[in-house]
């Protein structure tokens, strides 16, 4: 069965993938692993490929990219196999449902509506976002309800921080940001003078929450610019384990001194 599917070239090629990942779910057929494998157990697995979408991106490679994103695909086709075989979605109601809601939300391109600014329709899109969180469910909801639990924190940070800036509970200007940064810092000096294990973590959190205020103010991703930083930091580690090696040293073995020189030759 599964050398006919693969065979078919001239298959579209969405369909082609589909009819191979139906063949490798077959209940006697298919592929041992791909049988076995639920909508939780994916879970890790889509993270892993939108992450390594990320990094095609930042890197500029965008041949890598080509391939990710066909990983990523295959993410939402696993999705939709499952989903058919219990009879509560496919592929092709995924792509009904994104196509509605993409029509519903552009007013503006699909529609008579029209936006004197950005900000106007910018507004509209949270408002119509909200409308639908409201359909399905029609007791009154929180502006955060229906936020994805299993973002990383800082995205989790910034999109809540955007989901209500975008109805003014939000600092006018980067002055309020920066100064409330200044509080936390106080706050969490104040915690460490005390010895006080429980709220120094708090603060921390505290922290890194107002700095990603500071991010989202100045228009970047807090999650992104974590990822470039994390990025440049293991780019001067190894060239300082280079240049220690350069001198028979090796990270373990060197004085703080020579970590501090080699550190900051690796700075270029």
């Amino acid at each position: 069965m599964a050398d006919s599917i693969l065979s078919q070239v001239q298959l579209p090629q969405t369909q082609r993938l589909l009819k191979i990942m139906q063949a490798l779910r077959d209940p006697e057929t298919g592929c041992p692993w791909d049988r076995k494998q639920n909508y939780q157990t994916i879970v890790p697995y889509t993270l892993e490929e939108a992450y390594e979408v990320a990094d095609a991106i930042e890197q500029g490679n965008y041949e890598e990219l080509h391939g990710e994103l066909g990983d990523l695909l295959f993410q939402v086709i696993f999705y939709a196999q499952i989903g058919q075989e219990e009879g509560r979605f496919d592929f092709e109601s995924i792509a009904q449902k994104m196509a509605d809601k993409l029509e519903r939300r552009h007013p503006h391109v699909f529609a008579e509506q029209e936006y004197t600014s950005d900000e106007e329709l910018k507004r509209n899109w949270e408002r119509q976002k909200q409308l639908e969180r409201q359909q399905k469910n029609d007791q009154n909801q929180s502006l955060l309800d229906d936020l994805p639990k299993g973002f990383p924190s800082l995205s989790m940070a910034q999109k809540i921080q955007k989901r209500v800036g975008r109805y003014g509970f939000d600092w006018p200007n980067i002055d309020g940001v920066i100064e409330k940064i200044e509080e936390e810092i106080a706050e969490l000096k104040q915690a460490i003078a005390n010895q006080d294990k429980a709220n120094m973590e708090e603060e921390v959190g505290d922290l890194l929450f107002a700095c990603v205020n500071l991010s989202r103010h100045l228009d970047f991703d807090a999650e992104t610019a974590l990822r470039k930083s994390n990025r440049k930091f293991e780019i001067r580690f190894r060239e300082l384990e280079t240049i220690l090696a350069m001198r028979n040293l090796s990270v373990s073995d060197a004085s703080l001194e020579q970590l501090e020189l080699a550190w900051q030759q690796a700075k270029g």
